[in-house]
């Protein structure tokens, strides 16, 4: 809807301004006397006969204001004009002038957009040339070649009389060859403000300065104690390095009174390019594959505390979460306005822990200011009370001759703080050319101030401009803020300030319907599948979280990845962004599978119990416990485990390291039995991939036994047999010996007999015998009862006494 504010509350006599202008030149001709009794015509209208004709080739020559100083003049000032003129056509421009013209008084806001959208038209009205000392010839523009100019008047010279915006037009008269007279060949309009001494009422104006980025951070962070993370590009760097657009966006900020308004994931990052940081797929010889931009991140830094320091700032939820898609599609999935919650809970924390600075969180922004009734209950669900919207998309009230002021109570204690849609698409579009920067910053200046001389209601305007401004775009910004701030006009407020300021009760406070809001922006909206992707994300994390020694080493990152997974910079981006939130789930999923339980063969089972081991391997830096692994079996009947059909056993590995697990298993009948081994967080869910294999139960029969049994038997009876055959082999040994020493005995009786001398010198039976252990051996004595052990070992089957 267009603003209803398109009437000043006291408009000019056009009249009077007329006569004013046109005194001088008609006084005492004939002709005065005829036109005083027409009805009076427009400023622009007198002005025309005094203007050269228009060329037949419309508009052969291109005429740029590229800088126009001051913007809003005083009393006093000299305005000066510069630019190019180019010819276009395919004649020499020949006896070619240069000026200036101040056209009518632009009173309403849409004359102005009027002017703007035709603003080299050269068939529109353009007022009388200044003095012709005002101007600069050239004497001749060659076909395809440009001129610049510089045209400098001072105030006083422009006849400027009323407050409010003129039409200035810088005009440039010549000849052609086949148009051999005075004639306008271009034309370009602007504004000039006039309003040289102070307001008495002053239009409070907010300014937010948006520092936002799009997302550069992933989920993965390193495997060291510091968590290195991981950028899957390095433009960021780019932006932040002097020249950069976040660079400039600072550098230009710092010096205005405008309202912060951050994303907190902007910030974070840039922290985490303070110390060592990766890129995968880099040259690992390269700096910036290990983060060589520590210092320029760091500087960065400073400088945004600094700017920041003594101002409003307004801490958007971490990642910037697109509202209208989550309203649209995400709320019908379970979990979405969780993760707007947490976004927002940190929001605060990190901008503090960053800058030093409190922020406020109470603000939401959609994208493009464009609300309907479910964005405002989405945007208010996670404890924001006002949302920025815009004067396009929001009723600005019924018979209203004027913008109303910002605020707009719409129930349940919410407000919905409306910026002026003028000024805050004004900066929109290509601002690297001087002479859009220009006319942007004229424009700008213009609403302003045809605003501000709608009424005396003490008001306030909050601006909204683009959420990334290029580099070019910041310039031209802050040359406007720079500009209104120092005008008799306008004054400074903070956003805060503004949302808090006293409604005005004519102004309309409905929402837009869910009908009117833009299609053109509905069709860029993240799809439901994105949030059923999140949420699916999330219950992978948060199984995961729960076995770990030390959860947020994963809960953090992965957390602030999901937010960045509904950013609003994903708008027109879908494949880029479908790719990301991929990404960090794939990565998860490479985690997860880091604790998981090793493969085993086929087992076999001899007998009827048995011990079987089962391996965990946990892969991870950090321990895992609060695991329970189950072994099951399938077929009880054949096979339990310890006893029953299941067993489960408490699980704890530390990082980078295995453990076995073992389980007594029974055996009740011969064959093959499934088992199956599954890991369990403590909740009961499943954990990781199962492990299944056979085990092939062979038991022990009776006639088994049996063999085993004789087999003994016969053992035992060869033993008996050997040890029979020994003894009797010693009985005759010794028998043997018996009868040889009573044969010796009887020829010794019979040698006594012969020789009694001998027989005298032998001992009898009760002398003691010689117990030297050196006494030699008499031949006579009598051989042991058993055979003298052996030192040596004995043999294999070989039994000894002991």
């Amino acid at each position: 809807m267009a603003e209803a504010a398109d009437f000043q509350g006291t408009s000019p006599s056009p009249a009077r301004r007329w006569l004013r202008r046109t005194g001088a030149v008609l006084a005492g001709t004939p002709l005065l006397t005829g036109l005083l009794q027409l009805p009076a015509a427009s400023p622009a209208e007198a002005a025309a006969p005094a203007a050269p004709r228009a060329a037949s080739d419309d508009g052969s020559v291109a005429v740029s204001v590229d800088s126009l100083t001051p913007g809003a003049p005083a009393e006093g000032d000299t305005v000066t004009v510069s630019g190019t003129v180019t010819n276009k056509g395919k004649k020499t421009v020949t006896d070619a002038s240069v000026g200036l013209r101040v056209g009518s008084l632009l009173d309403t806001r849409s004359s102005i957009d009027t002017v703007a959208k035709n603003s080299d038209d050269i068939g529109s009205p353009v007022g009388a040339e200044i003095d012709d000392k005002y101007t600069e010839k050239f004497t001749k523009l060659t076909p395809g070649v440009s001129q610049p100019y510089t045209i400098s008047v001072p105030a006083d010279e422009l006849d400027l009389g009323q407050d409010g915006v003129y039409d200035l037009s810088v005009t440039l008269t010549g000849e052609t060859s086949d148009q051999p007279w005075e004639q306008t060949l271009g034309v370009r309009h602007t504004f000039l403000p006039w309003q040289p001494d102070e307001a008495d009422t002053k239009t409070k104006t907010t300014f937010m300065w948006p520092l936002i980025s799009t997302v550069h951070m992933t989920a993965e962070t390193g495997s060291d104690e510091e968590q290195t993370p991981v950028f899957h590009d390095d433009e960021l760097a780019e932006e932040i390095s002097p020249g950069g657009r976040l660079d400039r966006m600072v550098a230009l900020g710092k010096d205005l009174d405008v309202t912060w308004v951050i994303d907190p994931d902007l910030l974070a990052s840039v922290e985490a390019m303070t110390t060592r940081y990766e890129i995968p797929g880099e040259n690992a010889d390269d700096k910036n594959a290990v983060g060589g931009h520590q210092a320029v991140a760091k500087r960065w830094l400073t400088e945004v505390q600094k700017a920041v320091a003594d101002k409003e700032v307004v801490a958007l939820p971490f990642g910037d979460p697109d509202l209208a898609s989550l309203a649209h599609h995400g709320t019908s999935v379970t979990g979405s306005l969780r993760h707007l919650k947490e976004a927002t809970d940190v929001a605060a924390g990190t901008v503090e822990s960053i800058l030093h600075v409190t922020a406020s969180t109470d603000f939401a922004w959609p994208v493009e200011d464009a609300v309907d009734p479910s964005i405002i209950k989405v945007s208010t669900s996670a404890g924001a009370d006002k949302v920025i919207t815009r004067g396009d998309t929001f009723e600005g009230g019924r018979d209203l001759t004027y913008t109303p002021t910002a605020p707009r109570p719409i129930g349940g204690g919410t407000t919905a703080v409306v910026a002026d849609a003028r000024l805050s698409t004004v900066f929109d579009g290509d601002m690297t050319r001087a002479s859009a920067s220009t006319q942007a910053v004229q424009r700008f200046l213009a609403q302003s101030l045809t605003l501000a001389l709608q009424t005396d209601r003490p008001r306030s305007v909050v601006i909204a401009p683009q959420r990334t401004p290029s580099a070019a775009q910041a310039q031209t910004m802050a040359e406007a803020i720079g500009a209104l701030q120092d005008s008799t006009w306008s004054q400074p407020q903070d956003l805060t300030a503004a949302a808090k300021s006293k409604p005005d009760p004519d102004a309309g406070t409905e929402v837009p319907p869910a009908s009117a809001y833009p299609k053109s922006l509905r069709k860029q909206e993240l799809p439901r599948s994105a949030f059923e992707q999140i949420a699916r994300t999330q219950e992978k994390l948060d199984r995961f979280k729960v076995i770990l020694s030390n959860p947020s080493r994963v809960v953090t990152p992965f957390g602030r990845a999901l937010n960045r997974g509904m950013a609003a910079s994903w708008r027109g981006r879908p494949a880029e962004a479908a790719i990301y939130r991929s990404g960090v789930e794939t990565y998860l999923d490479t985690l997860s599978s880091q604790v998981r339980l090793i493969e085993k063969s086929d087992t076999k089972l001899s007998g009827r119990s048995a011990t079987i081991p089962v391996t965990v391997q946990n892969n991870l830096v950090q321990g895992v416990e609060h695991l329970v692994l189950r072994l099951t079996s399938t077929n009880p009947t054949r096979l339990e485990i310890d006893g029953n059909a299941y067993e489960e056993q408490p699980i704890a590995v530390s990082g980078g390291h295995s453990q076995s697990v073992k389980f007594t298993t029974n055996a009740n009948a011969n064959g093959r039995a499934t088992v199956v081994a599954q890991l369990y967080t403590q909740d009961g869910r499943p954990y990781g991939q199962p492990v299944t294999f056979d085990v092939k139960v062979t038991e022990i029969t009776a006639t088994v036994m049996l063999v085993i049994g004789g087999g003994v038997l016969l053992l035992v009876l060869a033993g008996f047999r050997m040890y029979t055959q020994r003894k009797r082999a010693a009985a005759r040994q010794a028998e043997e010996r018996e009868q040889e020493n009573a044969a010796d005995a009887a020829d010794a009786d019979a040698g006594d007999a012969k020789n009694p001398e001998a027989s005298e010198r032998r001992p009898t039976q009760e002398s003691a015998p010689d117990t030297r252990e050196d006494a030699p051996e008499q031949p006579s004595d009598p051989a042991p009862d058993t055979a003298p052990e052996s030192a040596d070992p004995s043999g294999t089957g070989e039994r000894v006494d002991r």
